[in-house]
């Protein structure tokens, strides 16, 4: 009778259990996979070669067939390592069947033996716990991360003669302790208070804090924008338990997570180089890996000197900033990943970064500046709710020794305006992932919250006349009309919020 051991396939996100066959076949001795493998799941023949005779374990000179099962499901990585030395060594009768009675198994094998570290166990150890099984051994730097799901013993596992001494009830491991769910604030490198000047930029950060919502700054170089863009973080509202779990996921099968760091609770800050490929930016390849885009879920993506990101990388990026999720799609299949991200975007506002400087000259033809701004597609800049120049700080405010206004006074209340949209989306039948913030508001949303009265009616009518906004613009000034209005405490949008957000609207012409 063939060996059948557990374990888990990554397809996206999310993890599909696999069944490891193993059996002796007629032939010379050697060790044939089958079930799509990729190239380091064929490798892993030599890898559990050697890591049996270096654990002092018998590794017979026959021939083996291994199947992966199901047969569809494409394999990669060498997570199927320790998998197949198991089954090896049942077949030869130096591990029981039964001893791996509901388990899931998971790992790669040095040549010495010892299991290392794979990526998206938290995933694995999600769909372990889905389909039933009861436990699940993992390479030891992994335990604390699969630890996170409820209800699933872990078995950290640090060599493979380590596991064949505890399935055999030699030496027992100590199942890894649970880890606590507690989410926590981000600890900014910049304050708001230790950035001169700028109170109208740090006003449109506060709004867009607390509703979510896309920002561009344009100024002349070395006036802040960078800088004001590290230190948003530090006021966007702690993750919940929900939102750390997700981003967690996405950096494990990413294998970004930090060493130490088993369930991420700082939001994402994400700023890729200009050179960037769209790949790069929204995912993609032959295996599809998720890209900055869903690296940045649940936080900040900075593209810093936007118009000089490719015009096919930056357009590829609208259909993310709409639907809040990336598909990608292959002959194979295709792929979901989430990207919920809050655009932070900075820009010259000429090819010099002069244009428009009361200081320095800009020494660009109107022509190359209107070139420039182009590069910036319309539907683009439609997308983006707040539209903000970051003008060049005089002395007065650099030498002022005064401190302005801290990152924590300012978080508290962005947190009170998150706080105020939660409970007026606790009521609607849609999914609360999907609805958190009004950035996130869909029209329907927007009809029934952002009503306007007469007063404001006239203004809008206005501004879509003069402006030229276009229904998408015209919906996202509504939903930060909504937001200014929470900050403010109102019950209902004024006047005052509505004219607020409409200076926010990109301006027209050079």
């Amino acid at each position: 009778m063939p060996a059948h051991v557990y374990s888990c396939a990554l397809t996206g996100l999310d993890g599909e259990i696999i069944e490891v066959e193993v059996d002796f076949a007629d032939g010379l001795p050697g060790m044939v996979i089958v079930g799509l493998p990729d190239a380091a799941v064929q490798e892993s023949r030599e890898r559990v070669q050697s890591a049996v005779k270096n654990s002092d374990l018998f590794y017979p000179r026959q021939r083996f067939i291994v199947n992966l099962a199901p047969a569809s499901v494409r394999k990669e990585g060498p997570a199927f390592d320790l998998p197949i030395a198991i089954g090896a060594l049942i077949m030869t009768g130096q591990v029981s069947q039964d001893a791996l009675d509901g388990s899931i198994v998971l790992g790669e094998l040095s040549l010495n033996g010892s299991v290392r570290h794979v990526r998206g166990v938290i995933s694995m150890a999600a769909a372990a716990r889905q389909h039933g099984f009861k436990h699940v051994f993992v390479p030891e730097a992994d335990a604390a991360e699969a630890a996170i799901i409820p209800d699933l013993d872990v078995i950290p596992v640090n060599s493979l003669n380590a596991l064949c001494q505890h399935l055999n009830e030699r030496v027992l491991i100590p199942t890894q302790e649970k880890v606590e769910l507690e989410s926590g604030d981000y600890t900014a490198q910049t304050d708001f208070k230790d950035i001169k000047g700028q109170e109208h930029v740090k006003r449109a950060l506060e709004i867009a804090a607390a509703g979510g919502h896309n920002v561009l700054m344009m100024g002349p170089p070395g006036s802040g924008k960078t800088l004001l863009a590290r230190a948003m973080p530090g006021i966007l509202p702690a993750m919940t338990i929900d939102e750390a779990l997700d981003v967690t996921r996405i950096y494990s099968v990413a294998d970004q997570l930090p060493s130490g760091m088993p369930l991420l609770r700082q939001r994402p800050f994400r700023s890729p180089h200009h050179t960037t490929s769209h790949a790069g930016l929204v995912g993609g390849g032959n295996w599809p890996q998720p890209g900055e885009i869903s690296l940045a879920h649940r936080g900040i993506l900075f593209l810093d000197e936007f118009p000089e990101f490719g015009s096919r990388v930056l357009e590829v990026m609208r259909q993310p900033m709409e639907d809040k999720v990336v598909t990608i799609s292959r002959a194979s299949g295709s792929l979901t990943f989430p990207a919920n991200f809050q655009l932070v975007a900075a820009m010259n506002p000429c090819p010099c970064g002069y244009y428009g400087d009361p200081v320095k000259p800009c020494t660009c033809s109107p022509s190359m500046v209107t070139k420039y701004q182009k590069r910036i597609s319309g539907p683009m800049l439609d997308r983006i709710d707040i539209h903000i120049e970051v003008p060049r700080v005089d002395y007065e405010k650099l030498s002022d020794r005064r401190s302005g206004e801290s990152s924590s006074e300012i978080r508290k209340r962005v947190e009170a305006a998150r706080q105020v949209q939660t409970r007026r989306f606790a009521g609607l039948e849609c999914e609360p992932s999907l609805l958190t913030c009004n950035a996130d508001m869909r029209t329907s949303h927007v009809r029934k919250f952002c009503l306007l009265d007469e007063p404001c009616n006239q203004l809008m009518r206005t501004a879509m006349n003069q402006l030229q906004l276009s229904a998408r613009a015209y919906h996202r000034v509504l939903k930060l009309a909504r937001t200014i209005a929470d900050l403010a405490g109102a019950e209902n949008i004024q006047p005052q919020h509505l004219a607020e957000a409409l200076q926010y609207r990109p301006k027209l012409g050079v």
